[in-house]
Formats: C-alpha cells, sequence, structure tokens
C-alpha cells in the first residue's frame, strides 16, 4: 500500500490537548511501552475523527496493525466521550446567554432497508438522531446522546429532559416547528404557509436567529466521520461526544 503525507486542518493545541490526555491516561493504568508516542497516537486519532479515515489506511499510515489502530481510536475517545459536558454542566453555560438555539440532526449510518428504526423518514436514509445546543451566535454547547434515526426530533428533545432543564431554569430557547408543544421555554414558528402581518414578520425573525444554530450543525459535519458513520451504533454516542470534547477544548 502506497503512503503520502497528508494534513489536517485542527490547530496544534488541539494536539497538544488530546497528548495530555493520552499521558495522563498511559501513567495511571501504568502502561510502559507502545507502539507509537501519546502525541502520535492523538494524531491518528485526530486522522480518524476529522478526515473519517479508515482503521486500514491510518494502520498503514502510521506502520501499524489494524487492531492497534483500532484499540488505540477506541481508546482516545472514550476518555474524549467522558469529558464532554452532560447535560446539567450544559445549562450551567446556558443560563449566561441571552437564549438558546435547539436543533436535531441526522447523522448518516450504513444500515440496510430492513433496520426500519434507523430510518429517517424526514432526511430520506438511515441514521441515528442528535439534539444540539448552540449560544446565539451558533457556537456549539453541547450534543445529546444519539437516538435511532427514526425518533422524531421533539421525542428525541424530551427523552434527553432537554425542554424540562430549559422550562427548570425559565431559558429562552428558539427551535423549529418539529418542537411544537415542547414546552413554554421553547419557541417556535407558527404554522401555515400564507401568514400575514405580524405573523409572518415573527416567523422571518424567528428564522434569522434559528439560521445561526446551523453554525453548530456545520461544526459537527466538519468531522467527516460524522457524514458517514460505519460504526456500530452502540459506538455512535461516544464519537459524537469525543467530537464534542475536542472542539470546545480548540
Amino acid at each position: 500500500m502506497l503512503v503520502y503525507p497528508s494534513a489536517i486542518d485542527l490547530s496544534s493545541r488541539t494536539l497538544r490537548h488530546l497528548s495530555g490526555l493520552l499521558a495522563g491516561h498511559r501513567r495511571r493504568i501504568g502502561s510502559r511501552w507502545r507502539r507509537l508516542t501519546c502525541g502520535r497516537q492523538a494524531l491518528l486519532v485526530m486522522a480518524h475523527l476529522r478526515c473519517g479515515d479508515t482503521y486500514a489506511r491510518l494502520a498503514a499510515g502510521f506502520r501499524i496493525g489494524i487492531a492497534t489502530a483500532y484499540r488505540y481510536i477506541r481508546e482516545a475517545v472514550d476518555l474524549l466521550a467522558a469529558l464532554a459536558p452532560t447535560l446539567e454542566q450544559a445549562m450551567e453555560t446556558v443560563r449566561k446567554k441571552a437564549y438558546v438555539i435547539l436543533d436535531g440532526t441526522v447523522l448518516p449510518i450504513d444500515r440496510i432497508a430492513a433496520d426500519r428504526p434507523y430510518s429517517s423518514g424526514k432526511k430520506k436514509h438511515h441514521g441515528m438522531n442528535v439534539q444540539v445546543l448552540a449560544d446565539p451566535a451558533g457556537r456549539l454547547i453541547s450534543a445529546s446522546d444519539s437516538l435511532p434515526g427514526a425518533v422524531h426530533d421533539l421525542t428525541a428533545a424530551r427523552t434527553h429532559g432537554i425542554p424540562a432543564a430549559l422550562d427548570a431554569d425559565a431559558i429562552k430557547c428558539c427551535a423549529d416547528k418539529a418542537y411544537q408543544g415542547a414546552g413554554p421555554a421553547v419557541r417556535v414558528p407558527f404554522r401555515g404557509k400564507n401568514l400575514r402581518g405580524w405573523c409572518r414578520r415573527h416567523n422571518q425573525d424567528h428564522a434569522k436567529i434559528r439560521g445561526l444554530g446551523e453554525r453548530a450543525m456545520a461544526t459537527l459535519k466538519c468531522w467527516r466521520l460524522l457524514r458517514k458513520l460505519r460504526c456500530s451504533t452502540t459506538r455512535i454516542t461516544a464519537i459524537v461526544r469525543a467530537v464534542v470534547a475536542l472542539k470546545l477544548a480548540a
């Protein structure tokens, strides 16, 4: 297999952060020798998450076995996932904001037509539903655990307890029509196609606010692994949380 040098559009600060986490983990477990240093393992993980490179390609590039690449990546992903903010921690950040933006996305996965629980009727493909909270500037605050793509956005938000947490702290939240009935804290646009007067102006202003929340979605989709997940669905939550932890640490 041919090997060539490439680049990852992430900062050296992110590399140092992940390398430090891995070094601390190795000290805790008493790991004496590895095929890769902490810095090289961190680079391996970042190439997988950011560029979506497969285990086989990474193993060839880093001159290690495929099983070793898998173990190194899983180890780092689990470490990062544990650092991602929980809903309670996210609420501490949200309380300092004027309002937040709630939106959901369906991350594509490689499942066949028979896997109906993972089939999203809205997106017309199989995937996992993830709920995202963003601040007024569109910066990512947190991402929820993943649920099968067939789950509606409102149901997913309620399952994670997001509307209840927002109501408890009286935090204003903007969301799209899919969240109608989520609660008094979640403000949604008016339904209907031929709205006039202040209802139409309200929807236009509401859309401008929600549009900023798309930046948080774009932040997730910049990590190419999330554009087409080919791993087990039980690992997707850890991967999403690992991406969030790296993004917030950058």
